[in-house]
This record gives structure tokens, sequence and C-alpha cells, in this order.
């Protein structure tokens, strides 16, 4: 990546909308880019009744697809999926792995596929070939000579699909462990946390058609038009039809302002937009929580007056704590909720007009609110606003926290939790005659402590980038390389790969896309979707090599190499994918009922959703009205709130290409985005090089170089810059309180001018 930073080409205001040409020519370079022959059909079957699940969010489909039922995020996942580049023993021994850490995450991902497993060799720091069977019979050795079966960890990615993570689960209790660090753990964790306390469940409650019912949907700390593009399809439909769209967001979206579907030909000849926000508020970075006590004690003001505002009937047979939320709310004079948000009591008194004077009310949110200090009670007061009114469990209305990967939130369905539940263990040991262990084990975080003081000696991650993904990621790096072995199950070449262990291996599976055929024939995974629907996913495209393997079929192999017992259990699992489906619904049988024949019903079926039924399983038997004192966040004179954010050209750590297209930046990744003033406050000008330097409580100096300020329209004292390349900047112990989801929303730093 070029170091010439050019504010007049680096740098362009983008006026235009989401969506529309631009969407389509970058869906078109992309494929190009890639030489992916393989896209364009399967990008046909994408999403389809028939076809396989977008490897890329988690977003829902409709109950009648389109014959183009994806964005350009899918069409990017798809295009580095089938891409005709191959990583082969060539290229890795042209390359040390020493000298590949020099790399950017761009630079390893346009490599193309990995097509062999391959083993880290000590004595030529060189990644070698390795037959799949030697590379099974090392890690079960690994396995079997641990002294404690918590000194192995199983990491987990959200594109597993339900039948590999729930060998994998099975892999790790039979060996004896709880240790499921996954990828909630870094994202929406937070909203678990405070959803099972609040409401008795761990999920949304909403489903796609509700959207097509509201009177109100908030977006909060979401970015659709990046993250969650075929979202902005949606929210279209209900601005058109007169439904108020507030936003909440530090930075102005462009896919939260205005919108071209690119499959209405109408549009995309007149370039006539639609108007996405009808409200659009930018708080401070950390401001949510004081925000939504404000909205709560503008709506508790409103039923003093008016008397009708409440939902009365709802809140005294469903509900539990107002007369708590009553009293901390007053607590709470509205000068600290103005100076804390960012935003005017004239301006939320007006959100909260809004909110009681309408019916149907949803409430979305992602990793704005979930990667904060105080994100599980700034959620609990999402669930508090819609209680008042009793948004909760009616249809047109309900809580939204809106998943990343396919599927995340299904891998923690079927067993994927470092806290698993006694009935699940109790149900899944009568079915494989094991003995489950019952204590918890590690978070990502505690992974990364236990890994670094050489507690955990086996680090396993089913797909991913865990050192990309996580905080402090040279310190994850450096506890990586202290384990006896790492193994990675992936498709792709990442920056992981390079933090080996002593002994390393890597395997190639097969992605989303390709077929995968065992001795039963033809098999089909399922996922869940971010609205806990659960539908059938089968490939169509030939593998990219003869060599992968299906996740599947590598976690039986890794079973079967460490277990002498049920060897053919495990590979009548593996023949036929309907077997591991027939375990699940017998492990999870109030879920997965009939699950082998429900998934051949187009669109798959609908998991049951405790809350949404108005069935609360709470410790008070209702939903709970949860509140805290509102925390005073106090960032230090001459610092800056930094929060972390992706770019139009990534998926996660993904980086398909240099480009933020949305946000004007073009052909770089290491910028700062800086409010005017707090860049002429710091003698800084737009487009100079500077260092950036958070400050955690553990004195450990952590800084980023070789960046370049961007001035850009964000609350003064706040900033934004792109990420994995930040993550260094964060302390691993820098955590939210009671989800330990790593904090990327508000960190403190200060920026400098670079000397070079």
């Amino acid at each position: 990546m070029s170091n010439d930073f050019v504010p007049d080409k680096n740098v362009k205001i983008y006026d235009g909308p989401a969506g529309g040409w631009g969407a389509l020519s970058a869906s078109f370079q992309i494929l190009n880019q890639e030489k992916a022959i393989n896209a364009i059909p399967a990008l046909m079957k994408m999403n389809q009744p028939k076809g396989f699940d977008c490897p890329g969010c988690a977003w829902p489909e409709p109950g009648k697809t389109s014959i183009t039922e994806f964005c350009e995020n899918g069409v990017k996942a798809i295009a580095a999926e089938s891409t005709s580049k191959r990583i082969n023993i060539d290229f890795f021994e042209s390359h040390t792995v020493e000298s590949l850490k020099c790399w950017s995450d761009y630079d390893l991902e346009q490599q193309g596929r990995l097509i062999e497993p391959m083993a880290y060799d000590e004595a030529t720091d060189h990644y070698t070939p390795i037959s799949w069977d030697d590379a099974f019979q090392l890690i079960g050795e690994q396995l079997r000579v641990l002294e404690d079966p918590d000194q192995a960890v199983f990491y987990t990615s959200g594109r597993t699909s339900n039948e590999a993570a729930f060998l994998w689960q099975l892999l790790g209790r039979t060996l004896g462990t709880n240790n499921f660090p996954d990828c909630s753990n870094m994202c929406h964790e937070s909203s678990g946390v405070a959803l099972t306390e609040s409401i008795g469940i761990g999920k949304g409650t909403v489903q796609l058609e509700d959207f097509e019912e509201a009177d109100l949907i908030f977006v909060i700390g979401q970015n659709p038009g990046t993250n969650h593009p075929r979202m902005l399809s949606v929210l279209q439909q209900a601005a058109r039809r007169g439904c108020q769209i507030v936003t909440f967001n530090p930075i102005l979206e462009r896919g939260l302002e205005k919108f071209i579907h690119p499959q209405e030909a109408l549009q995309m000849l007149t370039g006539t937009s639609s108007s996405i926000s009808t409200h659009y508020f930018q708080p401070t970075i950390g401001g949510d929580l004081a925000l939504l006590q404000g909205l709560i004690k503008a709506v508790l003001a409103a039923e003093e007056t008016q008397k009708n505002i409440l939902d009365k009937e709802f809140i005294e047979n469903h509900t539990s704590g107002l007369l708590e939320l009553r009293e901390e709310i007053g607590k709470t004079d509205w000068s600290v909720i103005e100076s804390e948000s960012g935003l005017s009591r004239t301006k939320i008194e007006e959100v909260a007009s809004l909110y009681c004077e309408s019916k149907k009310v949803i409430a979305c949110w992602a990793m704005g609110l979930t990667q904060q200090k105080h994100a599980v009670s700034t959620i609990q007061h999402i669930v508090n606003l819609l209680l008042l009114r009793g948004n909760i469990g009616r249809p047109g209305a309900g809580v939204c926290p809106v998943r990343g990967h396919s599927n995340v939130q299904g891998d923690r369905t079927v067993g994927i939790t470092e806290h698993p539940n006694e009935s699940f263990l109790r149900n899944l040991d009568a079915q494989f005659g094991i003995s489950s262990p019952r204590n918890s084990g590690f978070n990502t975080v505690q992974a990364i402590q236990a890994m670094e003081s050489k507690i955990v000696k086996v680090f396993m991650g089913m797909g991913g980038n865990f050192a990309r993904a996580t905080p402090d990621s040279s310190r994850t790096e450096e506890a990586l390389a202290k384990c006896e072995l790492t193994v990675q199950v992936t498709t792709k070449l990442n920056k992981t790969h390079l933090a080996h262990g002593k002994k390393a291996l890597i395997l190639p599976c097969l992605g989303r896309s390709e077929l995968d055929v065992q001795a039963s024939g033809e098999q089909s995974v399922t996922v869940e979707d971010s609205m806990g629907v659960v539908h059938s996913s089968r490939g169509r495209n030939q593998p990219a090599s003869e060599n992968l393997k299906s996740e599947v079929a590598i976690v039986v192999g890794m079973a079967r190499a460490a277990f002498t017992e049920n060897q053919k259990i495990w590979q009548a699992l593996q023949d036929d994918y309907s077997l591991i489906r027939k375990k699940i619904e017998a492990v999870l049988p109030e879920l997965f009922e009939d699950y082998n024949e429900k998934i051949t019903q187009p669109g798959g079926f609908q998991l049951y959703n405790s809350a949404a039924a108005r069935k609360w399983n709470t410790k008070t038997g209702k939903a709970r009205f949860i509140t805290k004192p509102l925390p005073i966040l106090e960032v230090p004179a001459g610092k800056l709130r930094l929060m972390t954010i992706r770019s139009h050209d990534q998926y996660n750590t993904t980086i398909y290409g240099l480009n933020d297209r949305y946000r004007g930046i073009f052909g770089t990744r290491r910028v700062i985005l800086m409010n005017f003033q707090d860049m002429a406050s710091l003698g800084i000008e737009h487009g100079q090089k500077v260092v950036i330097e958070s400050h955690m409580e553990d004195g450990r100096k952590r800084q980023v170089s070789g960046f370049h300020a961007v001035r850009y329209n964000i609350p003064q004292g706040c900033a934004a810059s792109y990420f994995p390349e930040t993550n260094e900047l964060i302390a691993v112990e820098y955590t939210a309180d009671r989800s330990f989801t790593p904090i990327s929303k508000l960190v403190p730093v200060t920026v400098h001018k670079s000397s070079e």
C-alpha cells in the first residue's frame, strides 16, 4: 500500500446515494479483479430457496425472493470465494512467514484460495504441505497429551454452519472443555446479556414482516449501507409508506440518508434516490445511554400531562421494575443528559413526541452500541423505552439487534458458548454417552489472557481471523505464539495464520458456495439469520480444489484422531448431515422438532421466540425495566473519543479493496476522521500525517503511525478510524461491563503530528 497521501486524490466529496450505479460498478470491478468465472451463476443461486446462503451478513431473505437476491457486499463475498487465484506450494516456498508478516491484510486477501493443508516448519520458517491424515494425527496427539482439557480453546467464526458448529462443540466437550470463545464475544455479546436479563432471551423479537407495519423505526449505532446493504431496501419501503425512521449515529452515513435500489429500473434510469432517515441526529461517541434516558424522561413527563401515553395494561400484566425506573430517571437532570449525549433537550423531546405518537415501534442497533463500556445498560434502556408503550411482543414492533456474520446467531443456538445451560449438556451427554464439563469456559478476552500466561496450549480456530478481530493485535499474536499448537480452518490466508504456535496447521475448507459431496451424496447445511429463521444452504460451484474438505469432515477427522470411542458415530455424521440435524433435534427438541422436514420448506422455519410470544423467562417472570445511574464519561482535555469503523470495501476483517466510497476515502485505509475544530486546536492540517496514541489504564504505550488526518463531519471531541488497523490501540482488558466485549467505540486517544 502506498504511503503517498494527497488529499485531493485520496479524499473526495461523495454526494451520491447509496446503492445505484456505484454499487453495480463496484460489483463488476470485484468480479473482474478476482477473475471469478463461477461467481455469476453462483449469484443467481445465492439466498434462493434451493440455493446457498450468502456468506456475508445475517440479514434475512424475504418470503418471496427476487431473481437477484443479493447486494454489493454479497457480490464481493462470492467473488472472493469464487476467485480463480490460488495459493500453491510455490507461494509458500517463495515467502517465509516472517516476510509475510509485513504484508497488509488486503495483500494477503488478494493471493486467493488455499488448496491444500499446510504445516509450519520451524527450521525453515516456511509453511510446507502436509497430508490430511498426518494433520489429523498431529491434532489428535496434541489433544491427548494435554494435562487438562481446559488447555485447549475452540474458537468459532460466524460463517460456520449449524452442523459444523454442533460437531465443533461436541468435539470440545468430548475432550472435556467449555472453552468456546467466538465472534459473538466481540460483537453482540452485550445484546445477548442485556436482552436475556430484560426479556428472557438473548435474541431480537421482530420478523421481516414487522417492518411492513411499523410506524417508527429507530436505527441506533448502525451503518446498514456498508454492513447490511439489503436492509436498505426494507427501510426504503418503510419510508415510502410514511414510516418515520430516526437515526442516531455520530457520523452521517450515506446509506441512512439516501438510497437507489440497484434492482429498481426506474430509479436507476432516472437517478431518483429515496430518502431513508426522516430524522438524523449525531450524538457524541458514547452518548447513546444519555439520549435514551432523555427519551424515557420525556415520555414519562408526557404521561404526567396527557395520562394516556403508557400502555398501562401491558405494564401491569407483563413488566416489573417501573417504579425503580421512574425514580432513577427522575434523578437525572436535563443538563447532564444534554452534556453527555451531545444533543439538546429540544431534539430529544422532538424524538420522544414522535415515539408517543407512534403505535408500532422497532428499535435496531449494531456494534455502535454493543462495543461501548456501558453497552449492556444502553441496550436495556432501549428495552425500557419500548416496554413503556408495549412495543415488544406484537406485530410491527420489537427489538432488532442486527447481527453480522451469516450464522453467528445459529452457532450460539446449537451450543457454541462458554456458559452452556444444564438442559443442553444433559441432553448432549445422553445422546453421545459423554460427560460434558459443567464449569464455565473462556470467552475471547479470557482466552487471550490464558494463552498469554501459557495456561492454554492449543488454539483451534474454525474460520475467522482471530488476531485481527481481537483487541491489542500484537499482544494477541504474541499470545498465540506461546501455544504448542495452533490450527486454523479457513479458505484464505490471513494475518492470524502468521501468528503461529510452535506447531501450526492451516486446513483449507470448502466455501459456502461450493458443492459438498459425502458418502451419502450431496449435502446441505443450515444457518440461522438475524431474526431466528433457520433455512437450508446447498453450494453449487465446483470446489476450488479436489483436496479441500468440508468443515464437517475436518471436525470429524480431528475427532477420530483424538478419541478411540464412537468412531463409527463420528463417521456416520460426516457421511450424512441429516444425522447431525437429528442429533441437534434430540438435544434441542423445543427448537428443532422435525428439523430435517422443516428445512425442505421454502425459506425454512422460525425458531420459537419466548419474548415475541410475551413469555418472559426472567427472574421475575416478567419483562424487566432495568436501570442504573447515568455514568459521566469524562475524557481528559486534549484527548479525543475514537471509534473504530469499517470501510465500504471490507467485511469484518476481510479487506476487499482500499476504497470507502460512501465516505469519500479512496486508495487508502490509514486515515483518522476528525472534526475541523479539533484539527485547528491541535494545529493539524487536512491530509497531514499523524500518530494516534491511546490511553489505557494499564499504562502500556499503544500507538499507530502512518495515518493521515481527514476533515470530516463528526462531533467535536470525536474521531473515527478503520479496524483492524486501529485494534492495536485497545487493551485486551478494556471491555464492556458484564459482557466482556472489547470496547472499540470509545477509545481515549491523542493525535500528534508525525515527525516523519
